[in-house]
C-alpha cells in the first residue's frame, strides 16, 4: 500500500463493485467477505483502493 493510496467511501466502493446494495455489503463483513475495512474515530468505513484491488483479484482466482 502506498502512501497515495486513495481511502474510498462505502458508497465510492459499492459504485466500484458496479451497484452492489449497502446492505449486501455489510452482510458480506458479517460473513468476513468484504474487502479489509479502516473504521474511523466517527464509526465511518474506509477501503483502501489498494485493499478493494486485492480483494477482487483474490475473488477472480477463487472463481
Amino acid at each position: 500500500m502506498s502512501r497515495r493510496d486513495d481511502l474510498l467511501t462505502v458508497p465510492e466502493v459499492l459504485a466500484e463493485l458496479g451497484g452492489v446494495s449497502r446492505r449486501t455489503f455489510y452482510r458480506w463483513r458479517e460473513l468476513g467477505r468484504a474487502p479489509v475495512c479502516v473504521q474511523l474515530p466517527n464509526l465511518e468505513l474506509r477501503v483502501w483502493r489498494s485493499d478493494l484491488t486485492a480483494w477482487l483479484d483474490s475473488r477472480r482466482e477463487a472463481a
